[in-house]
């Protein structure tokens, strides 16, 4: 019997088991059905500070998980459903913080505090502050924003370690009359900073290195079992007693006093719909006992809508052997929408586009809406069966405001690529589609190492050669100038490759206990459940103007601290 099983070892996991088993009295078993991370012998691609080969790794994904992310016609049943793309969620102890891009940022003050307005009393900006210290190990700055002796440590790139492609970046950020901000996690205000990462000494520091370190791991009342995939929730009436788990092939029952489900925003609510807690009218469609009717569940899925302008960086401008983080400047700016609040929007700069020879040539100007409007994605099951993955749909760019702010977006960076400081250091600009083709050229393995090293020989060679091979084989059905010169080719390439970042949430929201789309309270309680929680980003009220890791790493931290209170 344990006092606390917590289902999925991600960044929320990694944080409760920390902080629960800090008192010895309390028994807890962390649950993850990924490999595990030992301290001092993670894998190299996962220490590594160059995230693209982690992500690409299928060793650490739920491999056959699929998304639609072109909004689905439910009103029109007979329409073409959109193409079904592979979504690259962590199966790894430390979950996405373990291959995600280490970014290490908030949001927006105005996010929690529309939290709070949303139903989440005890969550405005105010409130969450001390729990965003609370996380973090501030290598760079110190005051009221900033923790100084936490867990996770964070820091940015010097200026003097940037490639040419991002000083280029940033020098086209400054002639657009865009301020530099030494601090991104400072005053939230427009303008281009060096990127804020969890990275310490030149190695990615996950929610499991940071929070399952040595020293947690020797405490006798914590059991940390990986290879672990919880299949069911075990009941009786509506109190949640335990969980049935796969252990290393081996089918075992646990029970605890209290279920905590990390499992990320898409497999959470998939555990609660098969457990029979969602919409009735889905649960009856899929023959499952309703044991709590919750509308909620599963539905207004958000992510960050985005669109990437590529171009062929110069030799010269490349990656320098100061450090692998591709990712070092980036431009936080307002759109001036109507009712939309400042810095909504968000243009990272990557100087690297994949690991193998060809991404070294790419980079990228890549545009997000995050304060997007669209929430009307959702998760269903499609089987019963616990093995088979649910359906997803994104519904990306539902909302007009979204694809209005991403077409004016991409020009805006169409603006900075075609600036004189980028134009000297790349060559040969494209909007770029995160494709099939793409992804299967970005797994890891020697075919695509040989295929792509001849590739970049010739793109490092005459002009018009590579040319050709981008327009062959690199851009998929829209040019540089085709979407410049035509609105509606525009619109049709954003409605196309438009892609979330990997940052799905809301799926469970909290809220008000007379909300009905509400599924849990401010303490992550399921509603009309005991002994059941969820703590992860599917949580969230809305998306926050932000990478989801820090927000889910505070998320934890605050309902965690609620739960000692009571224990």
């Amino acid at each position: 019997m344990y006092d606390t099983i917590i289902v999925g070892g991600g960044s929320a996991g990694s944080v409760l088991a920390h902080r629960l088993s800090a008192r010895s009295a309390h028994k807890v078993l962390l649950c993850e059905a990924g490999p595990d991370t030992p301290p001092g012998n993670e894998p190299p691609e996962i220490r590594d500070s160059y995230s693209g080969t982690a992500y690409f790794d299928p060793r650490f994904h739920w491999t056959q998980l699929r998304v639609t992310t072109e909004a689905v016609s439910h009103n029109n049943p007979q329409a073409d459903r959109p193409p079904l793309r592979k979504y690259e969620q962590a199966r790894v102890l430390g979950g996405g913080s373990s291959i995600n891009g280490q970014l290490a940022n908030r949001g927006a003050p105005t996010d929690y505090d529309e939290w709070e307005a949303r139903g989440a009393s005890g969550w405005s900006w105010n409130d969450v502050l001390p729990y965003f210290r609370k996380v973090e190990r501030d290598l760079d700055f110190d005051g009221p924003f900033h923790g100084k002796d936490c867990r996770i440590p964070v820091r940015r790139i010097p200026q003097a370690h940037w490639t040419a492609h991002a000083q280029a970046a940033a020098d086209a950020c400054k002639a657009a009359g865009y301020a530099f901000l030494p601090d991104q996690n400072g005053e939230f205000v427009d303008g281009y900073f060096p990127v804020t990462h969890s990275n310490q000494d030149e190695h990615r520091v996950s929610a499991a290195m940071g929070y399952l370190d040595r020293d947690t791991r020797k405490r006798a009342n914590l059991t940390i079992s990986t290879r672990t995939q919880v299949s069911e929730l075990l009941f009786e009436g509506t109190r949640c007693i335990g969980v049935t788990a796969r252990v290393d092939g081996r089918e075992q029952a646990f029970r605890g006093r209290e279920v905590v489900l990390s499992c990320g925003a898409i497999h959470s609510p998939a555990h609660l719909l098969r457990a029979g807690i969602g919409p009735v009218g889905h649960l009856k469609e899929m023959g499952i006992p309703v044991v709590m009717g919750l509308e909620g569940v599963g539905q207004r899925l958000m992510d960050h809508p985005s669109i990437s302008l590529s171009s062929f960086i110069r030799p010269g401008a490349r990656m320098n052997a100061h450090t692998r983080r591709h990712v070092q400047v980036a431009l936080r700016y307002s759109s001036g929408l109507p009712g939309v609040p400042d810095g909504d929007m968000f243009v990272v700069v990557l100087s690297k586009s994949a690991w193998h020879a060809v991404g070294v040539q790419i980079g990228s100007l890549l545009t997000c809406v995050y304060k997007t409007y669209s929430e009307t994605g959702q998760v269903k099951l499609a089987s019963r069966d616990p093995w088979t993955e649910p359906v997803v749909e994104f519904n990306l760019l539902s909302d007009k405001r979204d694809l209005d702010r991403l077409m004016s977006g991409f020009r805006k960076t169409a603006g900075l690529q075609m600036s004189a400081p980028l134009q000297a250091v790349t060559d040969k600009p494209f909007p770029a589609s995160y494709s099939d083709r793409v992804r299967k050229i970005g797994v890891v393995n020697a075919k695509n190492r040989v295929l792509t090293a001849i590739a970049a020989a010739l793109m490092d060679g005459p002009a018009a050669l590579r040319s050709a091979i981008i327009d062959r084989f690199v851009v998929e059905g829209f040019t540089f100038d085709q979407v410049m010169r035509d609105d509606e080719a525009l619109e049709a390439f954003v409605r196309k490759a438009a892609i979330g970042v990997w940052h799905a949430s809301c799926l469970c929201r909290m809220g008000r206990g007379d909300d009905p789309m509400a599924v849990v309270d401010t303490q992550g309680r399921v509603k009309g459940i005991q002994g059941l929680r969820v703590v992860d980003a599917s949580i969230f009220p809305v998306v926050p103007c932000a990478n989801t890791n820090f927000p889910t790493l505070m998320t934890a931290e605050k309902i965690a601290a609620a739960m000692q209170q009571v224990s």
